[in-house]
C-alpha cells in the first residue's frame, strides 16, 4: 500500500485488514476504465453499500437523539446529513479527494474536487470499513466523521433558506448574492460569491459553481448572525 494511503488510515483511526479494498475505495471508474481494470474494480459497488450503512447508522443515531421529533422531521435531518454537498463536506474534512485515483479527464476537469465524487468516495470508504471491520467499526468511523457537529451540516445544507428566514424575521433589507469573482476554463471554473442584507456583505463563500458558492456565503452569512446576536 502506497504511504499516501498509510497517512488516510491514521486520520480515519482505522487501519484495514484488506488494503485492496481500501484502494478499492479510492479508485474512480474513470481510473478503472483508462487502465483497463475489471469493470467491477472501481469504487461504485463499495459506494452502493456504504450508502446502505450510512442511512442505517445515521437513521439509529437520530432516532435515539431527538426522542421527541417526528418521522418527516428525522427524515428531512437525515436528508441533511447523506445529502451529496454535506458528505462532500466531510469529505473535505480528511481530503479525501487528494487520495483519489482518477483518469486523467477526470483530473484535468477538477474531478478531485467535485462534491458528486468525493461524496460518492466518503460511501465507498463507510463501504470498506464496514466490509473489513464490521459494522461496528463503520459506525465509529460515521459518528466521528459525519454525524460530528450535526447543527451545523443542518444549517449548511439549507443555508439559503434559513438566512432568508433569518433577515425576514429581523425586518433587515433585501437579502441577495453577488458575483464576485469567476476563474478558471469551462470545465474547471471557481466561482466567489457575497451574500449581502441591502448594501452591507455578510458572508462570502467560493465552489465550484455559483450554486455552491452561494450555499457557503449563505451558511457563513447565517454564523455572522448568529456570533453578532450572541454577543
Amino acid at each position: 500500500m502506497n504511504k499516501d494511503l498509510k497517512k488516510l488510515e491514521q486520520m480515519i483511526h482505522y487501519e484495514f485488514q484488506d488494503k485492496k479494498l481500501f484502494r478499492q475505495a479510492m479508485i474512480h471508474s474513470s481510473y478503472a476504465n483508462e487502465h483497463h481494470l475489471d469493470k467491477l474494480g472501481c469504487n461504485e459497488r463499495l459506494e452502493f453499500l456504504g450508502d446502505a450503512v450510512l442511512e442505517v447508522v445515521s437513521s439509529d443515531f437520530l432516532y435515539h437523539k431527538y426522542k421527541n421529533v417526528s418521522e418527516g422531521e428525522l427524515t428531512k435531518t437525515r436528508a441533511s446529513i447523506v445529502c451529496e454537498p454535506t458528505l462532500a463536506l466531510c469529505a473535505g474534512e480528511l481530503n479525501l479527494g487528494d487520495y483519489l485515483l482518477l483518469g486523467k479527464g477526470e483530473e484535468a476537469t477538477g474531478g478531485r474536487h467535485r462534491n458528486s465524487i468525493v461524496s460518492d468516495a466518503m460511501e465507498a470508504l463507510i463501504g470498506a470499513i464496514y466490509l473489513d471491520g464490521g459494522f461496528a467499526s463503520a459506525k465509529e468511523f460515521i459518528h466521528r466523521f459525519v454525524l460530528n457537529d450535526i447543527e451545523h451540516k443542518q444549517l449548511f445544507y439549507d443555508s439559503k433558506t434559513i438566512l432568508q428566514e433569518m433577515v425576514q424575521s429581523m425586518g433587515e433589507e433585501v437579502l441577495s448574492y453577488e458575483l464576485l469573482k469567476e476563474e478558471g476554463p469551462d470545465h474547471n471554473k471557481i466561482f466567489q460569491v457575497c451574500a449581502k442584507v441591502g448594501d452591507r456583505e455578510i458572508g462570502r463563500g467560493t465552489g465550484r459553481t455559483k450554486k455552491a458558492a452561494e450555499a457557503l456565503a449563505a451558511y457563513r452569512g447565517i454564523l455572522f448572525y448568529k456570533k453578532d446576536h450572541m454577543s
